[in-house]
């Protein structure tokens, strides 16, 4: 629990992308993003612990492949995010449920949670689809708080940010942490 702790309450592409969601649709805009990234988690956490991680081990291209694919991404929704239009005629829209959980297939922060996870913290001597069941389901109910009080966060500063210049600086703040974040990846 204190691993998952940790590793859903720092800040990473997923945690970034919630608070720019809290600042710039609100509470009810970022919930489809929380259900997202839980559900795309538990998804890989379940994936990981029935073995998917051996073929990191076996093919270690892959997992590097999988690291520029997702360093590319964050360069991607830092862009979007840094470009969206304050008030404008194209505004933009939140993150849907369905592109949260997807996004974990690309958030190199969620692989190395779930291959942790999988490789560290699977219970011994249990039914393997259990002990799968057991952690992906501890790492949901830690981690679903944290992604609200990173959503809350967001939903704090809104009306701090009403100025669109204070917005756009926030959103141009947000994409540049998901940049680092994407070169700290690279490395």
């Amino acid at each position: 629990m204190s691993y998952c702790l940790v590793m859903s309450a720092t800040p990473g592409p997923n945690n970034v992308m919630l608070a720019a969601t809290g600042a710039n649709f609100g509470g009810r805009g970022a919930l489809p993003a929380i259900l997202g990234i839980q559900a795309g988690m538990f998804a890989q956490t379940m994936l990981m612990c029935a073995g998917l991680g051996s073929v990191f081990v076996a093919y270690p291209l892959a997992q590097q492949v999988l690291r520029v694919a997702g360093s590319l991404y964050l360069v991607y929704l830092a862009w979007k995010l840094s470009g969206a239009a304050v008030g404008g005629a194209q505004a933009p829209k939140a993150v849907s449920f369905a592109q949260a959980a997807t996004f974990q297939a690309l958030n190199p922060k969620s692989w190395v949670k779930a291959i942790t996870v999988a490789s560290v913290f699977m219970p011994a001597g249990h039914n393997p689809f259990a002990g799968a069941l057991l952690v992906a389901a501890v790492g949901t109910l830690v981690g679903m708080p944290c992604n609200a009080m990173w959503a809350l966060f967001g939903v704090s500063i809104r009306r701090l940010l009403t100025d669109p210049r204070k917005q756009r600086v926030f959103n141009l703040t947000m994409g540049a942490t998901l940049v680092v974040l994407a070169v700290m990846f690279l490395r």
